[in-house]
């Protein structure tokens, strides 16, 4: 895969020189997960990162549970961590790559290209026989990135909502399919998905934990391929960077709607379904 890559890969490059690895442990249910899980045990010279502070910008009435930072805060912090253009960078978490997916879109759009995610995560390292550490990475000197933002990644509400019955446009929504059809909603004040949007749960890219092999993704995302353009959303902007990441791999680009539906149901207006598309 372009994206991801194995604890073997890691195991070579640990100790080249521009790489940069970012421990992504993050859980919605508890917040300061992450950092507590990273003081426990970490793979060696890894930093850690956290999608509430790090990954996100301030919350206001419309933009979502997890709007964008400032582009210049986010390129700062991650200088501090020594990335560079020129650097590999490496995201890990437990497994479930939805943090880490996060991040790794937001350095493609800020004009990275070697940023992979790691399979399997922290519990595959350790199974392997990896090495873990307490030590706190201290790094050497900040990094330096000349950003080259890639707009065509992403749309604002609007385009959306201008797009509703474009045929040559398909929305899709990563959330669950108990979410999607509005018979629950855990997170968000109203339930159900935006009109015309297709389902396709995130998880579903995994089977018993693992990623679903490249053939397999190619058949999920099939009928993808009949539209011109691909809008992806979820709940927040987190997971459905998850699908896009998925649907680079096979060949498919798209733009992520970022605010999601937490955004899309802060507005009064908007019209909102719970039939099956």
């Amino acid at each position: 895969m372009k994206n991801i890559v194995d604890i073997n890969w890691l195991k070579e490059h640990i100790n080249d020189e521009n790489l940069v690895i970012i421990d992504c442990r993050f859980s919605l249910q508890d917040p300061a997960y992450g950092e507590k899980a990273y003081k426990e045990a970490h793979i060696p010279r890894a930093i850690s990162v956290n999608l509430d502070k790090d990954l996100a910008g301030e919350k206001g009435e419309h933009g979502g549970r997890h709007p964008l930072p400032n582009v210049k805060r986010f390129v700062n912090f991650m200088e501090s961590l020594e990335v560079s253009n020129h650097s590999t960078v490496l995201i890990y978490d437990d497994g479930d790559l939805a943090a880490p997916s996060r991040l790794w879109w937001m350095l493609k759009y800020i004009g990275l290209d070697k940023v992979y995610l790691l399979e399997g995560g922290i519990k595959a390292w350790v199974s392997s026989g990896g090495e873990v550490t307490k030590e706190e990475y201290i790094g050497k000197e900040p990094g330096k990135i000349e950003v080259h933002l890639r707009e065509e990644m992403q749309c604002p509400m609007e385009y959306v909502k201008t797009n509703l019955n474009n045929e040559e446009i398909v929305i899709i929504d990563s959330r669950a399919r108990e979410r999607y059809l509005g018979l629950v909603e855990p997170m968000d004040k109203k339930a159900g998905h935006i009109p015309g949007a297709k389902n396709y749960d995130w998880t579903l890219n995994f089977e018993d934990g693992k990623v679903r092999p490249i053939e397999e993704l190619r058949e999920r995302f099939d009928k993808v391929n009949d539209y011109k353009e691909v809008i992806v959303h979820c709940g927040s902007g987190v997971t459905g960077c998850a699908n896009v990441l998925f649907l680079e791999e096979v060949g498919i680009s798209s733009k992520l709607y970022v605010g999601s539906w937490s955004d899309w149901s802060s507005y009064n207006e908007n019209p909102i379904s719970t039939e099956e598309q």
